[in-house]
C-alpha cells in the first residue's frame, strides 16, 4: 500500500487556485520531495494532507486514511515539522519531547524510552537537559524533527526544514534526515525551494509551479531528460529574439531552446565548447549578446525547461502578478501554521 495517494486535489482561495488538480503517490519508506519557488502551492498542499486545510475538490489518503472522513486517524499516523519554530525555549530538549509525547497520550515508561531513542537518533543526548534557548539553530531544527518522530508516525512531513539555517547547519540537517529515513524506514514528504536539497535527499521529486506538478521522477532521471547543458544568452533587445531563434533552428547540435524576457535558454551537449558557435550564430543573425551563462544540468534546469523560467524569474513574476495569491494563501492559514495548533487539535479530537 502506498503511504500517500493524492487524486485530483484542488484548493481555491476565492477566485485564485493555489493547488490545481494534483495527483501522485508516495511509496512506503520513500523520501519524496516537493520542489518549487516560493508561492508555488507546496505548503498549501501539505496543509491539506495533514488536515489543517479542507480541499475544495479531490481527495487523498494518508496511511490508508481519508483526509475528509478520517481526520483524527490521519493526524495520529503522521508527524509534522513546519517552517515556523514551535519549540518552548524555556524547557529543556527532553522536556519538549516529553510534552509532545503527553499530547499523544504516551504512558510514562513508553514516553521516557522514546525520548532516549529520539535523542540518540538526532545526536542530542548530551544536550538533553539544556534549555532550548541555548541551542544553536541547527540543534533546534534537529529537535523539531525529533519532536515530530516522538509518537512513531508512519509519515513525516517536513515543510522547508532548513530555511534560515547556515550552510553547515543545513548540511548537518540533511545528514540527520537521511539517517532517519534509512534507520526508521519512515516515509518522508519534504517541501523545499533549495535545488541542492532536493537533489541530495529525495528518491523522487515533484517539481511544482503555480499549483501544478510540471515534472515528477528521480533527480537523476529528471536531469537526464534535458539532453545536455543549458546556455542562457541575454540579448540586447526583445526584437532580436526571433531572428536569433531562426538561426538556432538551423543548428543540428541544439537540442532545444526557450525564450523569456530578453533571454534565450539553449539546451545542448558539451555547452562549454559550443559557446563560440552560439556567438557565431548571433553574429550571423545580426544580434548583440550582452551576457552568457552556462548551467550544468540540475533540477532548476528542469524547471527552466518545462516552464521557460528560472526560479528567480518565477518568484519575480509572483511579486508583480501573483502577490494576492501568495498573501491569500498565508493569511487564510495563519491560525493553523504551527505544530502546536495541530497537537492541540489532535488531543481534543482524541478526547471526544
Amino acid at each position: 500500500m502506498s503511504a500517500i495517494t493524492v487524486e485530483q486535489l484542488t484548493k481555491e482561495f476565492g477566485d485564485v487556485t493555489a493547488v490545481d488538480e494534483l495527483s501522485f503517490t508516495v511509496e512506503s519508506g520513500e523520501l519524496f520531495g516537493l520542489l518549487g519557488p516560493n508561492g508555488a502551492g507546496k505548503s498549501t498542499l501539505i496543509k491539506m494532507l495533514v488536515t489543517l486545510l479542507r480541499p475544495t475538490a479531490g481527495t487523498a489518503t494518508v496511511n490508508g486514511h481519508d483526509i475528509h472522513d478520517e481526520r483524527s486517524a490521519v493526524r495520529d499516523s503522521l508527524g509534522i515539522v513546519f517552517q515556523e519554530p514551535a519549540l518552548d525555549d524555556e524547557l529543556t530538549g527532553a522536556e519538549n519531547l516529553a510534552l509532545h509525547g503527553r499530547l499523544y497520550g504516551q504512558r510514562t515508561d513508553e514516553r521516557n524510552q522514546r525520548i532516549d531513542e529520539v535523542l540518540d537518533l538526532i545526536d542530542l543526548q548530551d544536550e538533553r537537559d539544556e534549555l532550548v534557548e541555548h541551542y544553536s539553530g541547527g540543534m533546534k531544527r534537529r529537535l523539531e524533527i525529533g519532536r515530530g518522530l516522538m509518537h512513531e508516525p508512519s509519515v513525516l512531513f517536513l515543510d522547508e526544514p532548513t530555511v534560515g539555517l547556515d550552510a553547515r547547519a543545513r548540511r548537518d540537517t540533511w545528514e540527520y534526515i537521511q539517517k532517519m529515513n534509512a534507520q526508521s524506514g519512515i516515509s518522508i514528504v519534504l517541501t523545499t525551494h533549495y535545488i541542492e536539497e532536493a537533489e541530495q535527499l529525495c528518491d523522487r521529486v515533484a517539481i511544482v509551479d503555480d499549483g501544478e506538478i510540471v515534472a515528477l521522477d528521480s533527480p537523476a532521471e529528471l536531469k537526464s531528460s534535458l539532453g545536455g547543458d543549458v546556455v542562457t544568452l541575454a540579448l540586447e533587445s526583445d526584437d532580436s529574439i526571433p531572428r536569433f531563434c531562426d538561426h538556432l533552428e538551423t543548428a543540428s547540435w541544439v537540442t532545444d531552446y526557450t525564450t523569456a524576457a530578453g533571454t534565450v535558454h539553449v539546451t545542448l551537449t558539451r555547452g562549454e565548447s559550443r559557446i563560440v558557435d552560439l556567438v557565431h550564430l548571433a553574429d550571423d543573425a545580426d544580434v548583440r549578446i550582452t551576457s552568457i551563462d552556462l548551467h550544468k544540468p540540475n533540477l532548476e534546469s528542469v524547471f527552466l525547461s518545462v516552464t521557460g523560467r528560472t526560479f528567480d524569474e518565477r518568484e519575480g513574476e509572483g511579486e508583480v502578478k501573483g502577490k494576492g495569491k501568495y498573501e491569500g494563501e498565508q493569511n487564510h492559514t495563519a491560525s493553523a501554521d504551527s505544530p502546536r495548533h495541530n497537537d492541540a487539535a489532535t488531543s481534543v479530537e482524541r478526547q471526544q
